[in-house]
């Protein structure tokens, strides 16, 4: 690479991979790969996503900056090695079931959402409080 950094690709980067995750998680949840067609878990996911980008959005206009934490770091590490594990959807190597895996390290990355959320309202409220008066 030649290390060339746009606004642009700053702004698009983020977004790229929450569409990415998304439209899997949607389209594994219709063709019932996802928890048999239950799309509890991508809706925790998605709703997340949404809730901290906007939330970020806000607090970057109040110039109040809430940095990313570990949790949300290993959130999407999981979701990345199960997203793979559910679009192969087959036996790995004859032996690793991929749908199961996937599904338990998805559900695990549906509770790091909701611990991240958690913490990023925490962080955020007393500071749009503060902000509102």
């Amino acid at each position: 690479t030649q290390g060339t950094v746009s606004k642009l690709g700053v702004f698009l980067d983020p977004i790229a991979d929450k569409v990415l995750v998304s439209v899997v998680l949607l389209v594994l949840s219709a063709d019932g790969i996802l928890f048999g067609g239950h799309i509890w878990a991508a809706i925790i996911i998605l709703s997340r996503e949404v809730l901290v980008s906007g939330l970020r959005e806000y607090l970057g206009e109040l110039q109040v900056s809430v940095p990313v934490t570990k949790i949300a770091k290993w959130k999407t590490a999981v979701q990345m090695v199960a997203i793979p594990f559910l679009l192969y959807d087959g036996r790995l190597f004859g032996a690793i079931d991929t749908r199961i895996w996937g599904t338990l390290l998805i559900y695990l990355a549906a509770v790091l959402t909701i611990w991240s959320m958690v913490y990023y309202l925490q962080k955020a409220l007393p500071e749009i409080r503060a902000k509102a008066r």
